[in-house]
């Protein structure tokens, strides 16, 4: 190899290697979940009016995510990760669920619920439902 191709060559790699480092790939790819902070009233309340839903916060409490999914859970979980949201990342952990009556939607004047579960400041999992034990479940986003 003559010494004008290697150097070519070498600059050619050095100038792919800078933009790589310099311009990472930064798409979001379809099955990663998304992280959003939940650590906050504000931050809760504003999760769901970026997706159309007006809430009001009825109640919390403290809940234990199941290390393994089974039955409703496991369709519970396909639904979260239909909608990027990484309740599979907290299997067995600790965290709170918030439940909000929904101000701007009553199919059939079905009185609506959400629920946001947030562990670790982020938001695991949500769902919209009606209060009727969920004969309506809709995704949050």
């Amino acid at each position: 190899m003559k010494k004008s191709t290697a150097v070519i060559l070498i600059s050619a790699a050095v100038i792919l290697a800078v933009i790589v480092i310099l311009f990472p790939d930064s798409r979001t790819y379809e099955n990663e979940p998304t992280l959003i902070p939940a650590a906050t009233v504000s931050q809760r309340i504003s999760f769901f009016a970026s997706h159309g839903w007006e809430v009001e916060e009825v109640s919390e409490r403290d809940i234990i995510i199941p290390a393994e999914f089974t039955g409703e859970y496991k369709e519970y979980a396909e639904i979260q990760r239909s909608q990027h949201l990484p309740l599979d990342r907290f299997k067995g952990h600790s965290g709170k669920i918030y439940i909000y009556n929904v101000k701007n939607y009553s199919p059939e004047s079905h009185k609506m619920l959400a629920e946001l579960i947030v562990c670790d400041d982020t938001a695991a999992a949500s769902l919209v439902y009606s209060e009727d034990g969920g004969s309506i479940r809709l995704p949050v986003i």
